[in-house]
């Protein structure tokens, strides 16, 4: 099956990649994050997911870095915490976007690498992919089965950006 993967970094992309290919997909990747703040971060995590594609074998397009559009979603949600409704205010807009790049690009099915991370539910992930895209969304939880060790071994060995917070302003102050 022809996938596009959501990816939100490369670290994530890497262990959520291998994991699809290994399981007979083409895996198409999807860098689409405009809650990561500042730019320079953004840059720093787009140039991983391009050197995760390269080590990987499979294309990655970067849509629109629109953080206008995010902070239009999120308003309101400014001072809830990390993993509160800001999140899946955040993860519909991604998730979103990635589904109708899967269906312009006529690919067969879509997913995310936001379910290997650690501070991430996968049940919520889960539940708005399904929501926008129905039985298009593969569910999973790329964290189980040692899903994030996995992804921490080949960013160490691939020498692939690091970086210590989801993404947004907000979670940056958090941490």
């Amino acid at each position: 099956m022809k996938v596009v993967l959501h990816i939100c970094c490369g670290v994530c992309a890497a262990g959520a990649a291998e994991k699809l290919a290994a399981e007979g997909h083409q895996v198409y990747g999807f860098f689409y994050n405009p809650n990561i703040h500042p730019r320079e971060e953004y840059e720093r995590r787009l140039e991983a997911a391009i050197q995760v594609a390269k080590e990987l074998n499979f294309p990655v397009e970067a849509g629109r870095y629109e953080p206008q559009d995010w902070f239009a979603e999120v308003k309101g949600l400014e001072s809830e915490p990390e993993g509160g409704r800001r999140c899946d205010v955040c993860f519909r807009h991604r998730l979103k976007q990635t589904y109708l790049y899967m269906q312009a690009a006529g690919l067969d099915a879509f997913t995310s690498t936001l379910t290997i991370g650690p501070q991430k539910s996968a049940a919520v992930i889960n539940r708005v992919g399904q929501e926008i895209g129905g039985d298009k969304f593969l569910v999973r939880d790329f964290k189980k089965k040692a899903g994030f060790q996995r992804a921490s071994e080949l960013a160490k060995k691939w020498a692939i950006h690091r970086q210590h917070y989801c993404g947004c302003v907000y979670s940056s102050g958090e941490r």
